[in-house]
């Protein structure tokens, strides 16, 4: 059973995808989905694996893409997974990605 996460860090965590990444949750449904994506939100996410709703065709569905490094149990590793998903994205979809800070 993958490890959940305080629903407090949750939130800000989709916060902060959802207000300051949109186009990073773009990125990652694209590459890991389709291109035919137009619409992606973070819903959710635990111990496992990241969590979005796309749509495509005009209809919604659910995305779930394991971290890259494997199962996490920590609240600095979510950052870090969902970092290497968008550097992971970006190769997928032959992009550079931006430097992190």
């Amino acid at each position: 059973m993958p490890h959940t996460f305080d629903p407090a860090i949750v939130t800000a965590v989709l916060h902060h995808m959802n207000d300051d990444h949109a186009d990073d949750n773009m990125l990652i449904a694209r590459a890991f989905a389709s291109d035919a994506v137009t619409a992606a939100v973070m819903t959710g996410f635990d111990g496992d694996a990241g969590v979005w709703e796309i749509t495509r065709d005009d209809a919604a569905e659910e995305l779930r893409v394991p971290w890259p490094g494997g199962p996490i149990s920590e609240r600095p590793e979510v950052r870090r997974e969902i970092v290497a998903l968008y550097d992971a994205a970006c190769e997928r979809l032959g992009l550079t990605p931006r430097p992190h800070a």
